[in-house]
């Protein structure tokens, strides 16, 4: 009677879940939904060929201090690197003293407290310190920022599908509202079109966003000598290169111990092969006949049988 129930209350449920996918899918076919204007004129990260990438991939340390340069003298006014401390600089080739200058003429102090008085004080940075935020707290930052919060970079490129691809794409891809048109040549509708203090850019998400164009010209960062030309995408190359960098900062080890982890499997897999066959190579299969028609068996069956008066 229970699984009688059971069955009847399984059945029912499960043409309930039935009518519902039948109903839920003629609705959508009857009533198709209309397309998103974000959705059309959306545009997929560019592809961004970098030395890091691939299983064997390596940093590039002049376009990663290149992309730090950019940071710094673009990024850095609004956007924090909160899990990067100055001496992880080390790792570009930058030197002990020049780490010491580096933080040291950050233009964001770092906050502390008065020893004298108690209260609150900011103090230059020092190579320990993690790269200081350019705002007091979120409420300052979004005050600053038409109430937008400006994300931290450490992570960005982890954060954000397409890692290094989607930055310099948003960097470079700041385009006309007005003149804007899709691969289907059809122009921005004016409800789409970006309102005040906000900013066109068809590879964000909702195709507005609260960032002005940072990269607005070739040659706005100064490179040394003997560096490419800093055009606007050389200059959104390289710092998406240092912000990949920023978020895993150990990558170079991990393919380096990947491969040794690889290589070492291998050896051993071919080793284990061998042992295998060394071991078993003289071992013959012996089948064994079992089951009632076993004489070994039958004989057992037999006596069982005669001890408790079984006939047969």
């Amino acid at each position: 009677m229970v699984r009688l129930i059971g069955f009847l209350v399984g059945f029912v449920f499960a043409g309930m879940l039935l009518i519902s996918l039948i109903g839920g899918l003629a609705d959508y076919f009857q009533n198709p939904p209309e397309p998103d204007v974000a959705h059309e004129f959306h545009l997929e990260p560019k592809h961004l060929a970098l030395a890091s990438d691939g299983p064997l991939g390596k940093f590039d340390k002049a376009q990663l201090q290149r992309g730090f340069q950019v940071y710094k003298e673009v990024c850095a006014a609004c956007h924090g690197l909160s899990l990067v401390s100055f001496r992880d600089l080390h790792a570009l080739g930058y030197e002990e003293p020049e780490i010491k200058k580096i933080a040291e003429d950050w233009a964001t102090q770092v906050p502390s407290i008065n020893p004298e008085t108690g209260e609150a004080a900011t103090r230059k940075a020092l190579p320990s310190d993690r790269f200081p935020s350019p705002y007091a707290n979120e409420t300052a930052a979004r005050a600053a920022n038409n109430n937008a919060l400006p994300p931290d970079l450490s992570l960005i490129t982890k954060a954000r599908e397409g890692g290094a691809a989607y930055i310099h794409s948003l960097l470079t891809g700041y385009r006309n509202a007005d003149t804007y048109k899709n691969e289907h040549g059809q122009p921005l509708p004016a409800e789409a079109k970006p309102a005040p203090g906000l900013h066109f850019n068809p590879y964000f998400a909702n195709l507005n966003l609260a960032m002005p164009q940072p990269l607005t010209a070739n040659g706005q960062v100064t490179y040394a000598p003997g560096n490419p030309a800093p055009t606007v995408d050389q200059m959104a190359t390289d710092v998406s290169a240092f912000l990949v960098w920023t978020a895993e900062p150990n990558l170079e080890r991990r393919h380096a111990a990947g491969i040794a982890v690889s290589i070492f499997l291998l050896i051993g897999s071919i080793l284990g092969y061998f042992a295998y066959r060394q071991i078993w190579r003289d071992a013959k299969r012996k089948v064994r006949v079992t089951g009632a028609l076993d004489p070994e068996n039958k004989a057992k069956s037999n006596r069982a049988k005669g001890k408790a008066g079984i006939a047969g």
